[in-house]
């Protein structure tokens, strides 16, 4: 298999460009605006770029689209560039799949959903609350009904190994490593199931290796608040200096609005797939620790 990766200096992309690699697949993952070991340049929005990697001589079998722009309170009062970089990036490489004859798989969100029943099943009713989520539902909608054969992953809350260890998870334990202190104002009220990149890498996997196609929503075992999702990484660090302020999100007055009961129900994938092992937080975590 021949897999080209939009996004591969990010979390998920990196995880999926490490594990595809591992299981002998022919990868080759772009970055954009930073560059990683193994990294080749491809501007997305713009596809002529003499400086892009060319995709159609590499002709893979299978386009991963891991790059939008994920600042959603950012995309709230720059809507031009939120469409441009999560809506006319997929629709561009839509076009760049169907010119390969390759498959698509597109990484989307809970935030398509509102919050308001929640954990949420694949055909749960939409109804996206922000830019950012509005964007992420059309860019989905778009490879689905453009290519078909599509695959498209729901996550959310994503944690795990990451070169620049920007997601929530790494950042505090940086910080508890570093002996920083650390201030934390966290809702209370929002609640998700974090998935670990590399499991979200190891699922991907396994439906793309089976053929699979359409929308699967993946999460991992924990299902918590922000809130209790820091405090058991923070259990891990007995001597970590911390404060704590658990906060409304109506109170954190946040441009974009959020989806308070998000996270899935990942049934769909489970019931085909009964023996695939997804990890948590302390699975992780003690991972983490055994590297040390």
């Amino acid at each position: 298999m021949k897999v080209f990766i939009s996004g591969a200096s990010g979390l998920v992309g990196g995880n999926c460009q490490k594990h595809f690699t591992e299981q002998g697949w022919e990868v080759v993952g772009s970055y954009f605006s930073y560059k990683t070991d193994n990294t080749v340049y491809y501007d997305t929005l713009n596809p002529d770029n003499h400086d892009n990697f060319d995709v159609k001589a590499f002709a893979p079998d299978v386009i991963v689209h891991c790059g939008a722009l994920t600042h959603v309170d950012y995309c709230e009062g720059h809507v031009d560039e939120s469409y441009n970089k999560t809506v006319q990036s997929t629709i561009n490489l839509i076009k760049l799949a169907k010119d390969c004859n390759a498959r698509l798989v597109y990484i989307s969100t809970d935030y398509v959903f509102d919050g308001k029943n929640g954990p949420y099943r694949e055909d749960a009713p939409f109804n996206p609350l922000s830019v950012y989520a509005r964007h992420k539902l059309e860019a989905e909608q778009l490879a689905l009904s453009e290519l078909p054969g599509t695959l498209v992953l729901r996550v959310t809350n994503v944690y795990g190994n990451e070169v620049r260890g920007k997601n929530f998870v790494a950042r505090i334990i940086d910080q508890c490593r570093n002996g920083q202190k650390l201030t934390l104002k966290l809702p209370y009220d929002q609640y998700a199931s974090p998935a670990n990149a590399w499991d979200i890498a190891r699922a991907m996997y396994v439906l793309l290796t089976d053929g699979k196609s359409g929308v699967y929503n993946i999460g991992g075992t924990d299902y918590v608040n922000r809130v209790e999702l820091a405090l058991r990484v923070l259990s891990y660090f007995p001597d970590a200096q911390y404060e704590l302020i658990p906060i409304s999100t109506a109170d954190m007055k946040q441009p974009a609005a959020r989806p308070l009961l998000g996270g899935f129900v990942k049934m769909k994938f489970s019931n085909e797939y009964p023996e695939f092992l997804f990890g948590n937080i302390d699975s992780y975590l003690k991972e983490v620790l055994a590297r040390q």
